[in-house]
């Protein structure tokens, strides 16, 4: 396979999924505008809830992602019973998660809002409590989505997530003026609005898994076998097939669980530990100044356009890595190869742009005197950080899709401990300290994942056989009918 088709591939992956994080982040953005009528407050319950929200959203990462590869792998092999395996999989355990989260959420919703705000919470505590309230039951319908969205990724449809994801974000647009101010509901307006679009969404998304063609033949494959597996089970004894039934019917779903968590944790962990990295360095650039931790947050959000890029990368090359394994070939080096191109074009583009724009850009933020001197200073640094932060997530896909997420996961672990230490050492020189720590730390980040994706230089036949074997692992015994 050549490498203009690798990468017209990628692209045609990668870009609905660019669209789609892009309609999440506008929506947010947008939606603080409303907010922020309700005075500062308000937009402090908000903000924190929010943060609250991405840091669940690794919760069903587990789900979602576990399901993009397993899908894709099964379909790349043309195996329909461990398609629907992978597909089942991904369902359970968001069966097993949403309970937890929502009911045991919404039950602790008053001590989260505590902790989350820090202190007595002032104002903004009744308000985070009461967004709360809606929001975390309301995870269930996010939860939903995100394995709606795994499942059509693995299937090899990118496009209808993304339409998906702007239906829902613009519902959320057009909702918000109205509950917020309309019904004067004000910060429980916008939880409502929230879950209120995304459900929309989700219904769209369960019609668009019943359409999808290479689902609805996994299924017809699945209710084919059942009826083969009836026929034969009414001419064995029918009370030791009521016997065994539902035991083998549990042990399935619990094998097919089990795949789908295997495959999803380190995905999951991955995006955990860089959230939490994340907010561990706000308390790391606090102690130069809160002129410095305004500026840091308004262009870690203008950075969100470029790092969204690198991560719809990342997700076309765990997607197609996964496809070509199920088929049997190893397309890992060559699909790196267009991965390495694609994210360092992007990353690259990223510096030019924040070198040449870094003061409009943080003036298009509404920011103004030592805050947009200190932001703009900011992005004029981060450029290598994100032309190394684009070739690393990127590549990261390739071993996603060919089940090396844990070593994957491991380096991360260990890149943002040693970015947290170097930044805490280098911040007595301002945010260029900062950007200098950032950078040096993934510098070697990108030399740990350099040095296991050389490994891939020589892909022998017992990569394509370990490849061959997860399937067969994958496929079920006995196919379930549709959800």
């Amino acid at each position: 396979m050549g490498a203009a088709e690798h990468r017209r591939g990628l692209v045609s992956l990668a870009y609905p999924v660019y669209f789609e994080l892009l309609a999440g982040v506008t929506a947010g953005i947008i939606n603080m505008v409303w907010v922020a009528r309700l005075g500062g407050s308000a937009v402090a319950a908000v903000a924190v809830a929010t943060n609250v929200e991405n840091l669940l959203l690794g919760v069903i990462l587990v789900a979602g992602s576990g399901t993009t590869v397993l899908v894709a792998r099964a379909r790349g092999a043309g195996d329909l019973a461990a398609m629907r395996s992978a597909v089942r999989g991904g369902w359970v355990l968001w069966a097993l998660v949403t309970p937890l989260v929502a009911i045991g959420g919404y039950l602790c919703r008053e001590p989260l809002a505590h902790l989350v705000l820090g202190g007595s919470g002032g104002d903004s505590l009744p308000l985070a409590t009461g967004y709360f309230a809606i929001a975390l039951p309301g995870i269930a319908v996010f939860f939903a989505t995100n394995v709606v969205d795994g499942i059509l990724k693995g299937a090899g449809d990118t496009r209808t997530p993304m339409k998906l994801a702007i239906l829902a974000n613009g519902l959320i647009l057009g909702l918000d003026p109205l509950f917020i101010l309309g019904f004067d509901l004000g910060v429980r307006g916008a939880a409502i609005a929230t879950v209120l679009g995304r459900t929309v969404a989700l219904a769209c998304g369960l019609v668009a898994l019943r359409r999808n063609g290479v689902l609805r033949q996994a299924a017809q494959a699945a209710q084919a076998a059942q009826a083969a597996q009836a026929a034969q089970a009414a001419q064995a004894a029918q009370a030791a097939q009521a016997a065994q039934a539902a035991p083998n019917r549990a042990g399935s779903l619990s094998a097919d669980a089990r795949r789908t968590a295997a495959t999803g944790l380190p995905m999951s962990a991955d995006f955990v530990v860089r959230m939490a990295g994340a907010l561990a360095l706000v308390a790391i650039v606090a102690r130069i100044g809160v002129s410095e931790v305004a500026a840091y947050g308004i262009a870690t959000k203008a950075m969100y356009v470029a790092t969204m890029a690198f991560y719809a990368v990342r997700q076309a090359a765990a997607i197609r890595t996964a496809h070509l394994l199920g088929a049997g070939r190893d397309e890992r080096r060559a699909i790196g190869r267009q991965v390495l191109l694609l994210a360092g074009s992007l990353g690259f583009t990223a510096l030019l742009i924040l070198l040449a724009a870094g003061p409009w850009i943080m003036r298009a933020f509404g920011s103004e005197g030592e805050v947009a001197e200190a932001g703009a200073l900011y992005l004029r640094c981060l450029g290598p950080y994100l032309v190394l932060l684009a070739c690393f997530i990127a590549l990261g896909g390739v071993f996603e899709g060919s089940g090396g997420s844990a070593a994957l996961a491991r380096v991360t672990v260990c890149g943002v401990a040693l970015q947290l230490a170097l930044a805490y050492s280098l911040s007595g020189s301002g945010l260029p300290g900062i950007c200098l720590a950032m950078a040096l730390a993934m510098a070697l980040q990108c030399a740990a994942i350099a040095r296991m994706y050389g490994r891939t230089e020589h892909p022998t036949v017992t990569d394509c056989d370990n490849s061959r074997l997860q399937i067969a692992v994958a496929q079920p015994d006995s196919p379930s009918p549709d959800n």
